[in-house]
This record gives C-alpha cells, structure tokens and sequence, in this order.
C-alpha cells in the first residue's frame, strides 16, 4: 500500500513539473522584441543644445508601457560596446515572471569601448508587476540591471545603475 502511495505522490509531483515547465514554455512564446534602433559611439562632449545628458557614470533604463498595444517601450541609455561593434542586437525572453533583455554585438573590431543608447520595444506584454533584467556583455563583474516594474500602476519610470569601470566613466568634458 505505500509502495502504490509513493508512486502516486511521485507521478502527481511530475505532472506538477511539466505543467509549470508548459507554462514557462507558453509564456516565453507570448513575448517578443525588437532594437528599433541605436546611437553611435558616445563622445561625451556636451553641446550647447544638449539639455539633459545622463552622466557616463550612470546606465539607466527609461521605459513606458502602452497598455492598449500591450508594448513596453524602453531606452537603456549607456550601455557598453565595442566601439566598432559592426551592428548591435539584442533578444529578448520571459522566464516566470522575469523579461530578460540581453544586449549583444556582432564583432568587436577596435581595441576600444564605449557607451551607446538603444531604443527598443517589446510587444505581448499584460499590465502586471514584472522583473526586468537587462544582460549587458561589458558589464560583467558590475551591478546588474535589474528591477521591478508593476505597469499597471506605474506605466512609465526610471532604473539606473552607477559604474565607474570603462567604458563607464572616462568622461571628456
């Protein structure tokens, strides 16, 4: 009789895994992503029409959620590269309730970094609490890039993190 317990408790332990595993699966799928776009190479010599520059020391994401489109806009300001990187891209997932972004390039040409903005979007996105978490390539042994959203109560805001390491903080100016 225990012995028929205990492979009942097991089989109702492995039809918990799999169904968990199908809906991490399922809400991975429901999620997508896109660089709409990126900065050149950052020089950090300020202009005189520059009106709000966000410190080379600082990495930050801004983000702004459209809860009609289901689409989180974000722009992660600062963010280190290769200064050739050749081309930027980033992907994009859903594990639990965590929307992972991770930044890459397609080569490092020059023997030297810096900072660059991008613009992205993510679409398939419900307005609820989220953790956000951002891997860079160059910032591996700093403070990550991550934090908690709840985008039906705070649809737009701010996260940053100070670096001083470079290519973060060598400003010029």
């Amino acid at each position: 009789m225990k012995t028929k317990l205990s492979y009942l408790v097991l089989a109702l332990m492995a039809g918990m895994l799999i169904y968990q595993c199908e809906k991490e699966k399922q809400a991975e799928t429901t999620l997508s992503g896109k660089l709409l776009e990126y900065s050149d190479c950052k020089s950090f010599t300020k202009s005189a029409t520059d009106e709000a520059i966000i410190a080379d020391t600082l990495s930050c994401i801004h983000y702004q959620y459209d809860a009609e489109k289901r689409q989180l806009n974000m722009k992660h300001v600062n963010t280190g590269f290769n200064c050739c990187p050749e081309e930027l891209y980033c992907s994009f997932s859903m594990i639990s309730d965590t929307i992972v972004i991770k930044e890459s390039e397609k080569s490092a040409l020059c023997d030297c970094n810096c900072l660059f903005d991008m613009d992205i979007e993510i679409t398939g996105v419900d307005a609820r609490k989220y953790q956000v978490k951002v891997v860079e390539p160059y910032a591996v042994n700093m403070d990550k890039l991550i934090f908690e959203v709840d985008l039906a109560h705070q649809p737009e805001g701010s996260f940053c993190v100070t670096r001083k390491d470079y290519p973060w903080g060598v400003s010029m100016w």
